[in-house]
């Protein structure tokens, strides 16, 4: 492999060929490529792409180039992936659902970084859990359970950790075929067979508006069947938090009461029956997205969605009974305050990354890979768009360490809510389309 005829290539826009990226992949895990290489060949696919087919070859190559995992279960090995919001424990209720209805999902899943939360940070502000499993006790809890939410070994897509580190310093983090390959190649390296996407678009988006998020779906489920996985993508809204709660332990707290039908789940279970509906049909578990969503709808009803994710939650080291009375087990921050709406008013737009920031400030989320998160502190009883209020009222609630942190936060969260004297004229909708 000639990792400097490929980067000239690139750079002068001509299409490396398929074997090229995958020896690159290779490459970037053995080390046979340099640093040096790495980020020119990372600037020259930011410039100029890699061409018709180059995504599907790299995002193979990186799959390849560590543990690649392989199944054997009576039934289908289904994930999804989001590309990251605020407010959004949507896997935590969908992974257990699925299982419920015959799925396997075996979810590799990722941590907080910016002003997005992550799965993996929610799940372990349940006291003792661990999503840390080595392989055998991985494959155990998916083959016992149905389904378990775990974080990637390094043995899984290497090509990907290096390439993304490089990506990091080099300014070339938005290429789209970049961003492409090192999402599926970890979920591609899990075995699955079938994948839904739920890629996002809004204030609290990466991605701010629905053609840049249309290009990226489009991107992603062309190279995931290119590489024989069964894929569809929704578009959905982020324009607000997903569920009323932002911060870890809070919004697992949101979870349980919603997966145990307890209170309001607001947009959060629209969106999981419909990835859900979506997964089955593509796994050929359900007829069309009509009989996914009943069947959705049945299993959270009845209870066995919320019986799974406490077996899961159980065989990965939490307690046993935290859906029965969550209060006793999740950490809670010792000042709470509610943010009082500055004026009357209609709640016309608001903005979620800067909710999302105020999260991380809190210290729910973290700014380095390395930082530490306090899993109490967040928000919760977001009131949600469109919406009236009166002066004094209450937008939401602050939970903070001290009482210095709550203030500002407070400021930060009227900030973030547009209040005007009239109601909208026009919603999004939840969901934008469907990408097939």
């Amino acid at each position: 492999m000639d990792a400097r005829a490929l980067i000239s290539d690139l750079r002068a826009g001509r299409a490396p060929s398929a074997d090229a990226l995958r020896a690159f992949a290779a490459g970037l895990a053995d080390g046979t490529v340099s640093d040096a290489q790495a980020g020119a060949f990372a600037m020259a696919a930011c410039l100029n792409g890699l061409g018709d087919g180059g995504a599907v070859a790299l995002t193979m190559g990186m799959r390849d180039s560590g543990d690649v995992m392989t199944w054997d279960l009576p039934g289908p090995v289904v994930d999804k992936h989001s590309t990251g919001g605020v407010g959004d424990p949507v896997s935590l209720i969908l992974a257990p659902a699925l299982a419920s209805l015959g799925c396997y999902v075996p979810m590799i899943s990722g941590r907080g970084l910016g002003h997005t939360g992550g799965t993996l940070d929610k799940l372990e502000s349940i006291p003792g859990l661990s999503t840390d499993l080595d392989e055998a006790r991985f494959r155990a809890v998916v083959g016992e359970v149905g389904c378990a939410i775990v974080s990637a070994t390094t043995r899984l897509a290497p090509a990907d950790r290096r390439l993304y580190a490089i990506r990091d310093v080099t300014g070339t983090v938005e290429s789209l075929d970049l961003i492409v390959a090192s999402i599926l190649s970890k979920k591609l390296a899990g075995g699955i067979d079938t994948l839904v996407l739920d890629v996002k678009a809004g204030s609290g988006a990466f991605m701010a508006d629905v053609p840049a998020a249309r290009a990226l779906a489009r991107a992603l489920v062309d190279t995931a069947r290119g590489a024989g996985c069964a894929c569809d993508a929704l578009i959905s809204d982020m324009n607000q938090p997903l569920a009323p709660a932002c911060g870890n332990a809070l919004e697992v707290r949101f979870v349980l009461d919603a997966i145990a039908g307890r209170g309001d789940p607001s947009d959060l279970m629209d969106l999981v029956n419909r990835l859900g509906a979506q997964a089955l049909t593509l796994a050929g578990m359900a007829d069309d997205d009509r009989a996914g969503i009943a069947a959705m709808k049945r299993t959270i009803a009845s209870g066995a969605a919320a019986e799974r994710l406490g077996r899961m939650i159980a065989a990965m080291g939490g307690p046993a009974d935290v859906l029965d009375d969550p209060c006793r087990h999740l950490p809670v921050a010792p000042v709470v305050r509610d943010v009082a709406a500055p004026r009357d008013g209609w709640v016309t737009a608001i903005d979620g990354q800067a909710l999302g920031q105020t999260v991380v400030a809190l210290g729910g989320g973290r700014i380095d890979v390395g930082d530490p998160i306090d899993p109490a502190v967040g928000l919760d009883r977001i009131v949600r768009l469109n919406r009236p209020v009166k002066q004094g009222e209450p937008l939401a609630r602050v939970h903070a360490r001290d009482d210095t942190d709550a203030a500002r936060a407070i400021h930060e969260v009227q900030a973030a809510f547009r209040l005007e004297d009239e109601p909208p004229g026009t919603t999004q909708p939840l969901i934008h389309e469907v990408l097939q």
